[in-house]
């Protein structure tokens, strides 16, 4: 098995704060915020330069993508529990019939997720690092891992390979 390094960049400036409501087992919620850390580990083989990525491109990506999820309301576009649409520039969100919110577009990032959990939101920001990455022709990386911490203590997490 070849050998491999990997490096990781955390908190500092890779974080952002955003509402959200997470489904459960039928249940909604309340609408509630969070302080969100962000953790990225990347692994692959050193470069010529010998490392395995330049951690500024790495916090840079990072750090555009934490800029786009700031202070909005996380929208869990693909619910099985929420009902979600957009008009006359607001986002109008229910579940069931006695709940409903209506939020202005520009405070909504509806994301192509089932669910604003911090494991679903790790998933969605893997995959929009590794499109990032890929804009400057990376091709050492073999696996990347990110976590987004709630709060001290309540990480999720999602990794996968990169080729």
């Amino acid at each position: 098995m070849a050998s491999s390094r990997s490096v990781r960049v955390e908190r500092n400036r890779l974080r952002f704060a955003a509402a959200h409501m997470a489904t459960f087992a039928g249940d909604c919620e309340p609408l509630h915020g969070h302080n969100y850390d962000v953790l990225v580990e990347v692994e692959g083989d050193l470069t010529d330069e010998s490392w395995v990525i330049d951690f500024g491109l790495i916090k840079r990506v990072a750090r555009e993508i934490c800029e786009r999820l700031d202070h909005r309301f996380l929208l869990q576009r693909d619910s099985r529990l929420l009902q979600s649409e957009e008009r006359d520039g607001a986002w109008l969100v229910r579940f069931g019939e006695d709940r409903c919110y209506q939020f202005p577009s520009q405070d909504v990032l509806p994301l192509p997720i089932d669910n604003s959990t911090a494991e679903r939101l790790a998933e969605w920001f893997h995959g929009e690092l590794a499109a990032g990455l890929g804009t400057v022709s990376i091709t050492n990386i073999r696996r990347m891992s990110i976590g987004i911490e709630e709060m001290p203590g309540q990480t999720g997490w999602y990794e996968a390979p990169l080729r």
